[in-house]
């Protein structure tokens, strides 16, 4: 059994990670860490074999490296799209993940680093890279269900996309439905992962 620590600043990234680990029958998640000192106190705590974290969450990286290590477990660090690993980050992690990675990546690579792997991206995305799925999605969307997909990523709740839009709560599940439809998903989690990882609203203005 993989126990696992889950640490990420953005509540709606960290629960969407922990939605695709939990599918693994072998691994199981013993602390979700929402700020680094709670991280910091589960790896002293939990002596777990995997720490997952996100890079933007760690302030002291360096105090990261060296208490994973003393406390036996393995680190993975889900850097930000594009960003590359640096020589102290490949020295001192057993892996890395970029936070647009697909589930079954990032399940792969708990897996490959419990066997002792160390996986780290091989090649840097090229600068003109386009996402197709995200393209065809934009292109279905209306300027006003671009807004809502862009407040849901930012962790919106309904009432409050209903205040900055100047709409009532039942407008915005309406958009809602709508877009689940058109995107093909069926909760705003969903959605949330799949325009993060797409980059569906990357530019769009959300008032």
């Amino acid at each position: 059994m993989v126990r696992l620590i889950l640490g990420d600043n953005e509540a709606i990234f960290r629960a969407g990670m922990a939605r695709v680990l939990v599918r693994d029958d072998e691994t199981r998640i013993v602390a979700q860490c929402g700020d680094e000192q709670r991280l910091m106190e589960s790896v002293r705590t939990f002596r777990a074999s995997i720490v997952l974290v996100g890079r933007s969450m760690c302030s002291d990286l360096p105090a990261l490296f060296a208490a994973v290590h003393e406390s036996g477990s393995r680190l993975i660090l889900v850097l930000e799209k594009g960003e590359e690993p640096t020589q102290e980050t490949r020295a001192k992690a057993f892996g890395v993940v970029n936070r647009d990675v697909d589930g079954q990546a990032l399940v792969e690579c708990v897996r490959r680093v419990t066997r002792g792997q160390r996986v780290f991206p091989e090649t840097k995305p090229s600068a003109g890279a386009k996402d197709d799925m995200g393209h065809l999605v934009r292109e279905k969307l209306t300027p006003r269900e671009m807004q809502v997909v862009g407040l849901i990523v930012q962790g919106c709740r309904n009432k409050d996309i209903a205040n900055q839009l100047g709409t009532k709560e039942q407008v915005v599940k309406n958009y809602l439905r709508s877009v689940y439809g058109k995107v093909g998903v069926s909760d705003r989690l969903e959605l949330a992962l799949f325009a993060i990882h797409h980059h569906v609203v990357e530019g769009v203005a959300v008032t």
